[in-house]
């Protein structure tokens, strides 16, 4: 990685507008990871020479769409999925409190829908995998969900209205339909059908994703649906928080003395201005002295504040690393926390800090209220 002073020096002032630069490409998602890896591996292969010349001539950003392209048929024809469902056991990390948090918010009264991008022979798999185990009385996943839908096309599902179908056998086999009902199985649909369905609208409903811009983003942008962001980075950054609450407090600490300091010097950097004027006005700070004593001073002060950016910086840096930007309105890094708070509660972001306020903008900025999500 390199460093925020080397970055500064290579490009200065450098604006990089991401929207019209053909040559960026948006990493956002989990999948993107192994895309960017297998493109990393490639391009030290193309390097080198090694790429069959039967796959053609390729520079890198043709590369980038040939990997791109082998991942997609991968995804889409199935092969992938289909090797995730013969050993389950081997990509899904269980989370035993999951299933049971849903059953707390059911069983409060509120209306769960499951609303997934895969089809339904995968989604009903790894469902089954993930929450049947762990479900009293030999419950099934179906029976937490209000309605569940399938192939849902996400983003577009938020935008657009797609042709609707019911699943109607265990097979997923399908036929149309016109109006969703509660406890239906679907395909496709549109967010708009979901409202009228369960008329609902708006504000009244929480959705709970993983992905900024297919989840997040677009359910709040075009429908203002609250939204919940599911984050595992969370566990690190709290972890961090807590490591870390000695460097803070000794951070916030030379901030503090930085700023006593500060005050200091600014208050005899005007005295000496106002003496070069002829002016006879003073500061407090600078009162007692004469020309020679005030810029002593001045000189020692700003010493002793260099020393001090020399400490803070790498302190605020280090620091910052362990946050990220935030979009959604709350964030959690498992669905399985609500498991931790009463199912009526009702959650809501604070008020957002400034980096030069009270200690408080370090405490984790959500908050909550008796209610109901």
């Amino acid at each position: 990685m390199l460093s925020t002073q080397a970055v500064s020096e290579m490009y200065g002032r450098e604006l990089v507008d991401l929207r019209k630069e053909s040559r960026w490409e948006f990493l956002n998602m989990l999948f993107s990871v192994s895309e960017a890896v297998a493109y990393m591996q490639m391009v030290d292969r193309l390097d080198e020479g090694a790429i069959s010349a039967d796959v053609g001539p390729l520079d890198y950003k043709g590369l980038y769409k040939a990997v791109g392209n082998a991942l997609f048929r991968a995804h889409v024809e199935g092969q992938l999925k289909s090797e995730i469902m013969s050993k389950p056991e081997l990509f899904i990390e269980p989370d035993p409190e999951l299933p049971l948090a849903l059953l707390d918010q059911k069983e409060a009264g509120k209306r769960l829908l499951l609303i997934a991008n895969s089809d339904y022979h995968y989604t009903d798999k790894m469902m089954q995998h993930s929450f049947n185990r762990f479900l009293p009385n030999d419950m099934d996943w179906r029976e937490l969900f209000d309605m569940v839908i399938v192939s849902a096309r996400k983003p577009e599902f938020f935008q657009m209205s797609h042709p609707m179908y019911e699943v109607v056998t265990g097979e997923g086999l399908m036929r149309p339909c016109v109006k969703a009902r509660p406890g239906g199985l679907y395909s496709g649909g549109s967010a708009q059908m979901v409202e009228n369905s369960l008329d609902i609208h708006g504000d009244e409903i929480l959705y709970v994703g993983d992905h900024i811009y297919t989840d997040v983003s677009q359910s709040k942008v075009h429908l203002r649906w609250r939204t919940a962001l599911i984050c595992r980075e969370l566990e690190e950054e709290y972890n961090a928080l807590i490591r870390g609450g000695g460097h803070r407090a000794t951070l916030i600490e030379l901030i503090n003395q930085k700023e006593v300091v500060g005050d200091h010097f600014n208050q005899l950097r005007l005295a000496m201005q106002r003496r070069t004027k002829g002016r006879p006005a003073q500061t407090l700070a600078a009162t007692h002295m004469d020309d020679k004593d005030l810029t002593e001073s001045i000189q020692k002060l700003l010493i002793v504040m260099q020393r001090l950016d020399q400490k803070i910086a790498p302190m605020l840096e280090a620091d910052g690393e362990h946050f990220n930007r935030r979009y959604a309105d709350i964030y959690t890094s498992r669905v399985s926390n609500f498991l931790h708070y009463r199912p009526f509660m009702y959650f809501r972001s604070q008020e957002q800090t400034l980096a030069h306020d009270s200690y408080s903008s370090y405490h984790p900025k959500l908050s909550k209220s008796p209610g109901s999500l």
